[in-house]
């Protein structure tokens, strides 16, 4: 991918999943890139990855609903890795399934917190490094369900549907700026449920892992993704191959979104 060589990439949410497979894709094509997680292990076995492959990387933690955090993230970037030119803004919570009116409000207010604000908040503190250079990159990772309903994922739709008319927002502001602004709508994607995971009993894990291959399997290509299947898309939006894409919503998701489904597998 042209025109990553040599850039910073910050990468939030990047300890594990789809973050770190976006990480280690932009170590590959030569960018510096700043892992951030709240979790330090899953952030440098990530940042080992990358140099195991011959890759700069290096760790932050930081909560992204933070505004300090999330303003030390970006100052780190700029000062061990020459200032972000690339921002993957990836960190998100699930949240608690439930209908609306089940929801406490504390539990809408963390999903909105992580997903939503820290998506705002890492952008606010990466942009005037990006207006000081005259040109900067953001991929924000929404989702298929912020296209679509989905049951009992009250919090969890409203943060990435408002992700995505974000995206386009800030499209518009920042087009006049050489900055480009794009999201990812992921689909079933394969990362074991990620740290969903260590919160369900083997038993609750299983059924878990048993809905999603099963919904997975009546999409049109019938199967999950690979996080480098994202990743790979996020590191094209970040290039120069790129380069006339803004404000551009890119589903990553098997087909799912593009098919009424009638509830049975085709296969």
């Amino acid at each position: 991918m042209t025109g990553i060589s040599g850039k910073t990439a910050v990468v939030t949410g990047s300890g594990n999943g789809i973050g770190a497979a976006i990480a280690v894709a932009l170590g590959q094509a030569g960018a510096r890139v700043v892992v951030s997680d709240v979790l330090t292990d899953d952030g440098e076995k990530t940042v080992q990855t990358i140099r195991d492959a011959g890759g700069i990387a290096s760790f932050v933690a930081a909560d992204v609903s933070d505004p300090k955090d999330c303003a030390h993230l970006m100052e780190s970037a700029s000062t061990h890795a020459g200032g972000p030119d690339i921002l993957v803004n990836n960190a998100g919570v699930g949240g608690q399934q439930s209908r609306l009116h089940e929801l406490e409000p504390e539990d809408f207010d963390r999903v909105i917190d992580v997903n939503l604000r820290g998506t705002f908040l890492c952008s606010k503190y990466a942009i005037p490094y990006f207006l000081d250079k005259g040109e900067g990159c953001i991929v924000n990772i929404a989702s298929t369900y912020g296209l679509i309903g989905a049951p009992k994922a009250v919090a969890y739709c409203a943060s990435k549907g408002a992700i995505i008319n974000l995206t386009r927002q800030m499209a518009v502001d920042y087009g006049q700026d050489k900055i480009r602004v794009n999201a990812i709508c992921p689909g079933y994607i394969d990362t074991g449920l990620g740290r969903r995971a260590q919160r369900l009993t083997p038993e609750e894990l299983t059924a878990a892992t048993e809905i999603r291959e099963t919904a997975a399997g009546m999409q049109p290509l019938g199967r999950q993704a690979q996080p480098f299947e994202v990743a790979s898309v996020a590191s094209f939006l970040a290039s120069d191959a790129a380069s006339f894409m803004t404000g551009s919503i890119v589903p990553v998701d098997g087909g799912c979104t593009t098919t009424f489904n009638y509830g049975k597998a085709s296969n």
